[in-house]
């Protein structure tokens, strides 16, 4: 269904706030290539674009092998206003079972919305964006499921393989089984496969498959969309989206290299790899907010020069590290205009 008209606040989201702090962190330029000449082209910055994917992805490492199959076990399932509510079992790498919430409307339809909803660091996993705990502004996948969509949230492998309060015994389950492979390569590649998931649902138009998370979540979200070409939209609520300005040097995301002087690369060049896909940087001025604007001020011409100018921006609703009613309005109106047909 076309909107009539583009949300009035998406030009706020690409106008610079009146409060960013003088010593906001400043990202790595990105239109200039490897002899730091400026990128002019869209096939320059498509290639500097695959520079920096190359980089990035030796950097995580990766989830060596061939991925299994799409089939699903349905363990149980209820029905709520108007939606179908369907806890499954999957296979994510071969042989490695875990569970997900699949929520759609409660009536057949073809050509749905689908949107991977990544749950933020709470012991209730994946009954939280299924509306299932106490926390109902972060009932994230059944609200998108009493709008049309069909949402899949897959559980963080953090909880999957370590006992509560003791994450970092997934960690050492991560490198035994894969000794390269960084925590956050593993979160992307789970949430890749939550892609894979619902592509896979016979109601879901594949061309139409968007990203949404908060905190924790919004981390795998931003990931997700750099490096999953089939998410057309994202919206990331306080992902801290400098490599300064949230625990990305905890050993379940990048560990403690990203904090050697060494280390050349920067989350602009992960943010730029969704280009020419939409992205809203949601924030409440913690982990994310008006200090967060260079990093979409620099995104902007890339968005620009690979043909979405519109694609890119920052919303602050000033609340702390939270996902208020108004942050799941505005999201709602970035996902249902970016995911037209």
């Amino acid at each position: 269904m076309q909107q009539n008209e583009k949300p009035s606040w998406f030009r706020m989201a690409q106008r610079r706030p009146l409060s960013v702090p003088p010593d906001a962190p400043r990202p790595m330029p990105l239109l200039f290539d490897r002899e730091h000449r400026p990128i002019q082209s869209r096939a320059g910055w498509q290639k500097r674009k695959n520079e920096f994917r190359k980089d990035w992805l030796a950097f995580l490492g990766e989830i060596p092998g061939p991925r299994p199959d799409n089939a699903i076990k349905v363990i149980e399932q209820d029905r709520l206003s108007g939606v179908l509510r369907q806890l499954v079992s999957y296979q994510t790498e071969p042989g490695l079972v875990v569970e997900g919430y699949l929520l759609r409307p409660d009536v057949p339809g073809r050509g749905r919305r689908g949107v991977v909803v990544l749950h933020a660091t709470t012991a209730a996993t994946i009954r939280q964006p299924a509306g299932l705990d106490d926390h109902p502004s972060l009932h994230i996948g059944l609200h998108m499921a009493e709008r049309g969509y069909v949402a899949f949230a897959p559980r963080c492998f953090l909880w999957q393989y370590a006992a509560p309060g003791r994450l970092g015994a997934a960690v050492d389950w991560l490198h035994a089984r894969h000794p390269k492979t960084s925590g956050m390569a593993k979160m992307f590649y789970d949430a890749s496969r939550g892609v894979d998931i619902l592509a896979a649902q016979s109601d879901v138009d594949a061309r139409r498959i968007a990203a949404i998370g908060h905190s924790l979540g919004a981390k795998e979200a931003l990931y997700l969309a750099a490096f999953d070409e089939r998410v057309r939209a994202t919206v990331a609520s306080e992902p801290g989206i400098s490599l300064r300005f949230s625990n990305w040097d905890a050993p379940w995301y990048l560990g403690d290299e990203i904090k050697k002087p060494a280390f050349g690369l920067d989350h602009a060049q992960v943010l730029a790899q969704c280009a020419p896909r939409a992205f809203l940087l949601i924030g409440g001025n913690s982990a994310d907010g008006d200090l967060s604007w260079p990093y979409i001020a620099e995104a902007m011409p890339v968005w620009k020069i690979a043909g979405n100018a519109d694609g890119v921006g920052l919303f602050n609703h000033r609340g702390g590290h939270a996902f208020p009613p108004t942050a799941q309005a505005h999201a709602d109106e970035w996902l249902d205009w970016f995911l037209q047909a």
